[in-house]
């Protein structure tokens, strides 16, 4: 038999990783299988493996050591030299001990809201918000997701005045809320936050006596004109820096999803503690640290890639836009990230939830594209979508070509 537990752990897997693994069980491949599922709903950066495949080859076989045990918050080295790099782009001194390895930002995600939350407490975030923050922060946790809504006019422009209504009136109604949660750079919008604002929001936080959870797995995937600024950069975070907690990982910046590493940082030493407790159940291979730690440990590499990557990045976002816009496609401009929010509320054949779904499951079904709705990301009204486009530039058009031809039917 079953437990409660494990049954509604499985009911809330993400809808992103259900879609994801369906569209990559029939890819599409230009020769081999053109009627395959054009993935463009899934937030992995295909552009760069090149890059990556030379290096990852360098680090030769696995030692002795890399088979055996590590510390199960992470091997010295790993946390020193991710230190070194989060610490340029951060722009503060990181403290190795600081960082707590885990397999992946989603572990690290569910080890914070676990750390901060007790079951019925809410954790506040701005919407539309990460798809799977819903099972990240509230699965195992027991915590609640409390939607800020923001504006469609602004193009979801993040507002720390929303937050600060949210937050008083969930005080109002006696739930008690120990966090707000945001990605910076936003995924699925893309926006890249100015510190004037970032500041503001983190006001917000201090006067609502609440943490603040940075996931910033994003940060090295700025291609856009405004400049990334870290929520732990001590001119930003300021006095509120003790309870601002941040989330990085390997899977984006790097394009190593599937190696599953990520890292939680904070300066609070009883959450230090409780997280690194709690890291025993989600702890990386001591052999997948030891490349990592390999990887990164070349700075004048990482530099010249993370700069390729970016630049790589920036074409992507181009190209797709530019076609976007021929086929009559409107989005919110995006300046990181891998996705395009896009604006298809002029073809649901009702502007309700139903009608969204309904035009989700044709793009998915008849088109064999595979792009995600906004309900999935807690958006606020129906009609966006979000098209990730860091892959091959072919792959893209083919997509984009076939949603518009799914769009030309439904006018």
């Amino acid at each position: 038999m079953v437990s409660r537990t494990a049954r509604r752990l499985v009911a809330d897997v993400p809808a992103i990783a259900a879609a994801h693994f369906e569209a990559e069980s029939d890819p599409y491949h230009p020769g081999d299988n053109p009627k395959g599922y054009v993935n463009l709903g899934t937030a992995e950066n295909r552009l760069v493996w090149d890059l990556l495949a030379p290096r990852l080859a360098e680090a030769g076989p696995p030692r002795e050591p890399d088979c055996q045990y590590a510390p199960l918050h992470g091997a010295p080295e790993l946390r020193a030299a991710t230190a070194a790099l989060l610490s340029r782009r951060w722009n503060t001194a990181i403290d190795p001990a600081d960082l707590v390895v885990v397999s992946g930002a989603t572990a690290a995600l569910d080890i914070l809201a676990t750390v901060l939350c007790d079951p019925g407490e809410a954790v506040v975030t701005p919407a539309p918000y990460y798809a799977a923050f819903e099972t990240d922060l509230t699965g195992r946790s027991g915590a609640r997701l409390l939607p800020a809504p923001m504006d469609e006019a602004t193009g979801y422009a993040l507002s720390p005045a929303v937050l600060d209504r949210v937050l008083g009136s969930a005080r109002r109604d006696g739930v008690t809320v120990r966090a707000l949660a945001l990605t910076s750079p936003s995924n699925p919008v893309g926006h890249v936050y100015s510190p004037g604002v970032l500041r503001d929001v983190l006001r917000v936080a201090e006067e609502h006596d609440v943490d603040v959870i940075a996931d910033e797995i994003y940060a090295h995937s700025v291609f856009g004109s405004a400049a990334f600024t870290s929520m732990l950069d001590p001119a930003v975070a300021g006095r509120h820096a003790s309870r601002v907690h941040g989330v990085w990982g390997f899977a984006k910046d790097f394009g190593l999803p599937g190696l599953k590493a990520g890292v939680l940082y904070t300066r609070d030493p009883d959450v230090r503690a409780t997280a690194r407790a709690l890291a025993y159940f989600a702890p990386v291979s001591t052999q997948t640290q030891a490349t990592l730690t390999r990887l990164i440990g070349d700075t004048a590499w990482v530099r010249d890639f993370l700069a390729e990557s970016r630049r790589r990045l920036g074409r992507s976002y181009a190209a797709t836009a530019s076609l976007l816009a021929r086929h009559g496609i409107p989005h919110v401009e995006a300046s990181g990230g891998f996705s395009v929010w896009i604006d298809l509320r002029g073809r649901l054949s009702a502007r309700t939830t139903e009608g969204e779904h309904a035009l989700w499951q044709e793009i998915f079904k008849a088109a064999r594209v595979n792009i995600l709705p906004g309900t999935v990301f807690g958006c606020p009204r129906p009609g966006w979508f979000r098209l990730c486009h860091a892959t091959d530039a072919g792959t893209v058009a083919a997509g984009v070509t076939r949603l518009a031809g799914v769009l030309g039917e439904t006018r």
